[in-house]
């Protein structure tokens, strides 16, 4: 082994991700975890019942089927065609994965040969850059930049190359917030289909839009051959550790992605896949006051940020706001987040590490807002008093 790293070099710099150093900077200062992105409560109580009765019941207890229950991938589909008029085959167009995450790497290592290049908006998701890795692509970032980000399609344009295989695009976009609008996506569209690209989407956030809609890209012109659609359960129904994701898109690329995926996990969340099919079908007002709920808690953070001298870009979409520490005469969001537990017991997440543009994003930092209200409240008291 010597002369040779252990880890492959694909992965060189992709070390503990910067959720585990600050979630475990919250546990060591004993700070308000406004960090990583997961809910202080669980979601509906009929829900998890639901997976009690599926594991009393012996549903899921043992392997279920490769591409998920039939169930849920029925739920999937009804879903698909409830909120957005898609048609989809259960049996052959949807399949369950392991949460979003790994609907991305089956995605990415199915779709992608060594060299292929992958634009990605960028402050991106960590595991895109990791997964693109992991495939021997390139990724090619574009920059979304403040105070509102929306993407640069002039130079989306001019970022593809006869070597461009794919878009990996979040929309509402983690971290910044922004969602896509029907110009944008209708622009991105016709992209696609002139440059022959495929796209994957991560729409994650989609029932967690205050301003605007959410608008699936594989619902446009010419994109449903040619886009794999992920989506999951956990930011939607509050059980982020159950992990159950899906993707939907047209049969050969669902069954590309079925092929990577099978390799990886093979299968996941027997009892929570019953769970879930039934939480896809709770009445709008569940979905529509859980959005709402969540736009009150946006509202108290980006108020509670601003009064504490942070400059805030209020999101459009999902649960996390980036504020710039610039106004507080700091300039580097990862010393800032470093120093912050200790200095008033809050934790955030610094941007930059989501850019490869460093620069782009070295006095921004994002605070999650998925906590109950009275957490939330503290976190800005002692950041007010910091």
């Amino acid at each position: 082994m010597a002369g040779r790293p252990v880890l492959n070099r694909r992965l060189d710099g992709h070390g503990t991700t910067i959720f585990a150093e600050m979630s475990a900077l919250a546990v060591a200062t004993g700070a308000i975890n406004l960090g990583q992105g997961f809910p202080d409560t669980d979601g509906p109580e009929e829900i998890r019942e639901a997976a009690v009765r599926a594991l009393r019941e012996g549903r899921g207890n043992q392997y279920p089927p490769g591409p998920g229950v039939p169930e849920l991938r029925v739920a999937i589909a009804d879903h698909q065609r409830r909120f957005y008029g898609l048609e989809f085959d259960p049996d052959r167009e949807v399949l369950v994965t392991a949460g979003a995450t790994e609907a991305i790497a089956a995605a990415l290592l199915a779709l992608l040969e060594p060299g292929d290049e992958v634009i990605a908006f960028e402050p991106f998701y960590d595991s895109y850059a990791a997964c693109i890795a992991m495939a021997g692509a390139v990724r090619v970032p574009l920059t979304l930049r403040a105070p509102d980000f929306r993407p640069d399609l002039d130079a989306l344009r001019d970022a593809v190359t006869p070597r461009t295989r794919l878009l990996l695009l979040n929309s509402p976009h983690n971290p910044t917030g922004m969602v896509l609008t029907r110009d944008e996506l209708t622009a991105i569209a016709e992209l696609a289909v002139e440059r022959d690209l495929l796209v994957v989407t991560d729409e994650v956030y989609e029932h967690l839009v205050y301003d605007g809609e959410h608008i699936p890209l594989i619902s446009l012109p010419g994109m449903r051959e040619r886009t794999v659609s992920i989506s999951s359960s956990g930011k939607t129904f509050s059980f982020t550790g159950w992990k159950v994701g899906w993707v939907t898109g047209g049969a050969e690329l669902v069954t590309a992605v079925r092929t990577a995926k099978q390799y990886l996990t093979f299968v996941s969340s027997g009892p929570f896949q019953y769970a879930i099919a039934e939480a896809l079908r709770l009445p709008d007002g569940f979905f529509d006051g859980f959005r709402e709920q969540m736009r009150g808690k946006r509202d108290l953070l980006t108020a509670g940020l601003a009064d504490a001298g942070l400059g805030v870009h209020r999101p459009q979409g999902t649960y996390f706001v980036t504020a710039d520490i610039a106004p507080l005469g700091e300039k580097d969001g990862i010393a800032f987040c470093r120093q912050l537990p200790e200095r008033c017991g809050v934790v955030a997440v610094p941007n930059a590490v989501f850019y490869d543009d460093r620069d782009a994003g070295r006095s921004q930092v994002r605070f999650a807002f998925c906590k109950r209200e009275e957490v939330l409240r503290e976190a800005v008291t002692r950041l007010r008093g910091r």
